[in-house]
C-alpha cells in the first residue's frame, strides 16, 4: 500500500469520523480495491445495514447491484452525480466521486440523501397546483356569470361569462367594494350586500347601465367560526332565458307534431298490417281512423254487415289513450227490447220482478274510463236514445228504478248498416243524437268495392286456418280466380267463413274448383285487364300467364310459395317472370 493511501485511511479515524457520522446524508468510502473502509450512521439508517459488519467487506458483497457503477468510478476517475435509486422503503439521490491523491485514484466516496419526504411534499404541491388549475378552468368555463366577493363586500374575482353577460370588465371590478359600485350606479342593487346583511341566500333582478336585466343569486360561504368568508353570486341574462324559453316552446310544439306524425304513421302501418288493407278505399278509411284515435270525440262507422266495423272500432280503441281501459261492445240489435235498458244502464235492487237483490251495474258503467262500442245503433228505440244522449252530453245517467245520478267517462264509437238520415226523416232516430254520434263519420266500403283486398285476405287467413287446423292447403289457379270473382254479399265475414270451411272440409291439399261452394264454382273466369284487346290465342295465353304470375307474386311472400300456388317449379316461375319483365 502506498504512502498516500495509508495517509488517507488513517485520517478516517477520530475527529474526521465523528464529523462524517454527524452528517444527515449517508456517506460510504471505498478504497481503490472496492473494500468498504467507512460507513456512517446515516448510511446505516437509510440502508438498514450494520456499519461494524459492513466495514472491511468488499462492496460487491454488500450491494452487488451497485458495484459495477462504483467500479467504473474507481477505474475511470469519472464521478456519477444525481443518480436516483428507488428502494422499497425510500427514494434516494446518490453522488459517487473518486478520491484522488497525487493524481491517482485511491478510493471513492458515495454520498446519498433520502428524498422521500421531499417527494411527498412536491407531490402534494403539484396536486394543489393541479386542483387550482382545474377549479380555475371550471370557474372560467361556466356559462353562468360568477362574481365572488369576500366577507367585507370587496370583489375578489369574476369569470369570463360575467364579463360577457354584463359587459363589465374585471379590471374595473376586482378590488372594488360593492358599496362603492352601487353608489357609483354600476349596479342598482347588490345581492352580495343583501347576503351580508341577512346572512342567507338572496335572489333579485338587477338592472345594468347597459340596459340589460339579469337574474342574480348570492350564496354565503361560512368559515368555521360562523362568519361569512365569501359570497358567491350566480348571474344569468334574463334575455337569454326568455329566448331559450321561446325556442324550447317552439321545439316542443315541433317535436309534438313530429311525434304525433310518427304515432299516426306507426298506427297506420300496424292497422294496414292487421286489417290486410291494400286498396286505396280502405287506406283512406284507416287513415281517418288513425287520425281520430288520438282524440275522445265520437265516431260513427257505417257500412254493410260483415265489412269489419267491429275490428275497426277495436283498432281505434287500441290506438287511443284509453287502450289500457275496457273496450265494451254492445250489439243493440241482439238484446231483447225488454232487457236492453237494464243491460245498458243497469238497475237498482227491486227495480222489477226477478231483479237481483243487490242490483246490477250496466254495460255503460262497465266501460267507465274506456270505450263503449254501440254496434247496430239504428236498432235502439227512441226512449233509450234519449238516455244515451244524456250519457254523451252530461256524462251521467240513472239506473233503472234508481234516482242516484251516476257519473261515467266513456268514449262513444257507434256503428250501423242502416241509413240513419232516412230514419231521422221517418222519425225513427233522434236528430240530436245523430249529430252527437256523427262527429267523425267513417264509411267502410263493401268487399266487392275493394277487390284488391281479396287476394291478401285469402292469403292471410288461409295461413291462419292452416296453422289452426294443422293443414297445408292452398287453391288451384282456377279456384283462386273464382274466389276473386265472387261478389260476397256477406263481405269479409262471408269470405272468412268460406275459407275456414274449405280448409276443414276439402280432402286434398290443393283446393280445386269442385271443392268451392256452388254459387262460386259456377262463376265465369275473370279476364285479366287488357285481355279484351288480344286478337289471337297465343296473345291471350301470354296475357293470362303474365297476369296470373303477377297476381301470385303479389299474393305470396316468397317465390317458392308463388310457384307452388301456380303448380310450377321455382325456376320456371323465375324464367317466365323474367320473360314478362316482372320483378
Amino acid at each position: 500500500m502506498r504512502e498516500s493511501e495509508l495517509y488517507f485511511l488513517s485520517n478516517l479515524q477520530g475527529p474526521v469520523a465523528a464529523v462524517l457520522n454527524a452528517s444527515h446524508n449517508g456517506i460510504m468510502i471505498l478504497d481503490r480495491e472496492g473494500t468498504v473502509v467507512f460507513y456512517n450512521a446515516a448510511a446505516s439508517r437509510i440502508f438498514e445495514g450494520n456499519p461494524v459488519a459492513i466495514v472491511g467487506q468488499h462492496f460487491s458483497t454488500v450491494r452487488p447491484e451497485a458495484w459495477p457503477e462504483l467500479q467504473h468510478v474507481l477505474a475511470t476517475g469519472q464521478p456519477q452525480i444525481g443518480h436516483k435509486l428507488s428502494l422499497p422503503g425510500a427514494t434516494i439521490i446518490v453522488n459517487r466521486s473518486p478520491i484522488i491523491i497525487g493524481g491517482s485514484v485511491v478510493g471513492a466516496i458515495s454520498v446519498f440523501q433520502d428524498i422521500s419526504e421531499y417527494e411527498s411534499i412536491i407531490s402534494k404541491l403539484q396536486g394543489y397546483q393541479t386542483l387550482h388549475r382545474e377549479l380555475e378552468a371550471i370557474f372560467e368555463s361556466s356559462e353562468d356569470g360568477l362574481y365572488i366577493a369576500d366577507g367585507h363586500a370587496t370583489t375578489i374575482q369574476v369569470n369570463n361569462a360575467y364579463e360577457r353577460i354584463t359587459g363589465l370588465s374585471r379590471k374595473n371590478l376586482i378590488g372594488k367594494n360593492l358599496n362603492d359600485l352601487v353608489a357609483a350606479g354600476v349596479f342598482d342593487y347588490s345581492a352580495t350586500l343583501a347576503v351580508l346583511q341577512d346572512r342567507k341566500q338572496s335572489s333579485m333582478l338587477q338592472n345594468l347601465k347597459s340596459g340589460k336585466q339579469i337574474m342574480v343569486t348570492g350564496t354565503p360561504v361560512f368559515n368555521d367560526a360562523g362568519d361569512i368568508e365569501l359570497v358567491v353570486t350566480n348571474v344569468r341574462d334574463i334575455t337569454e332565458l326568455n329566448h331559450l324559453r321561446v325556442e324550447l316552446e317552439d321545439s316542443r310544439q315541433l317535436s309534438s307534431r313530429y311525434y304525433q306524425s310518427i304515432l299516426e304513421q306507426e298506427g297506420m302501418e300496424q292497422m294496414l298490417k292487421d286489417m290486410v288493407v291494400k286498396s286505396k278505399e280502405m287506406q283512406h278509411v284507416v287513415h281517418r281512423a288513425v287520425k281520430v284515435a288520438a282524440s275522445d270525440i265520437s265516431v260513427l262507422l257505417s257500412g254493410e254487415s260483415g265489412t269489419g266495423k267491429t275490428m275497426l272500432a277495436r283498432a281505434i280503441h287500441q290506438m287511443s289513450k284509453r287502450k289500457e281501459r275496457p273496450f265494451v261492445k254492445i250489439n243493440c240489435g241482439t238484446i231483447p227490447e225488454s232487457l236492453i235498458e237494464s243491460e245498458l244502464f243497469g238497475y237498482e235492487k227491486g227495480a222489477f220482478t226477478g231483479a237481483s237483490k243487490e242490483g246490477k251495474a250496466g254495460l255503460i258503467e262497465a266501460a267507465h274510463g274506456g270505450t263503449l262500442f254501440l254496434d247496430e245503433i239504428g236498432e235502439l228505440k227512441l226512449a233509450l236514445q234519449v238516455k244515451l244522449l244524456e250519457v254523451i252530453e252530461e256524462k251521467s245517467f240513472t239506473r233503472v228504478g234508481g234516482a242516484k245520478i251516476i257519473k261515467v267517462d266513456v268514449r262513444i264509437i257507434a256503428a250501423t248498416h242502416r241509413n240513419l238520415q232516412e230514419m231521422m226523416k221517418l222519425g225513427q232516430f233522434r236528430e240530436d243524437l245523430f249529430y252527437r254520434l256523427n262527429v267523425v263519420p267513417i264509411n267502410i266500403p263493401s268487399l266487392r268495392e275493394r277487390r284488391e283486398d281479396i287476394p291478401p285476405l285469402i292469403y292471410k287467413f288461409m295461413e291462419e286456418y292452416n296453422q289452426r287446423h294443422n293443414t297445408n292447403k292452398w287453391f288451384s289457379p282456377v279456384a283462386l280466380n273464382r274466389l276473386q270473382s265472387f261478389h260476397y254479399p256477406g263481405n269479409v265475414r262471408q269470405l272468412l267463413n268460406i275459407l275456414e270451411q274449405l280448409t276443414v272440409m276439402s280432402d286434398k291439399e290443393t283446393i280445386d274448383l269442385e271443392d268451392l261452394p256452388m254459387e262460386i264454382s259456377t262463376l265465369p273466369l275473370v279476364s285479366p285487364p287488357g285481355l279484351d284487346g288480344v286478337q289471337n290465342l297465343k296473345g291471350a295465353l301470354e296475357a293470362l300467364e303474365k297476369k296470373m304470375i303477377e297476381n301470385a307474386l303479389k299474393l305470396h311472400p316468397t317465390e317458392l310459395a308463388a310457384a307452388k300456388s301456380l303448380g310450377i317449379h321455382t325456376t320456371t316461375l323465375w324464367r317466365k317472370a323474367s320473360k314478362h319483365s316482372l320483378k
